[in-house]
């Protein structure tokens, strides 16, 4: 992970763009092993 700290940008645009990063990544997670179920399933 990256300090977003070290950007000089504060703490309230890390955490809020580190929960958006969170959050694409969980989904596209879901999708993926939405995905593997489904093909396995053949």
């Amino acid at each position: 992970m990256m300090n977003w700290d070290a950007m000089g940008n504060g703490m309230g645009f890390g955490m809020g763009f580190g929960w958006l990063f969170g959050l694409l990544v969980l989904a596209l997670v879901v999708l993926a092993i939405a995905a593997l179920i489904k093909y396995l399933r053949k």
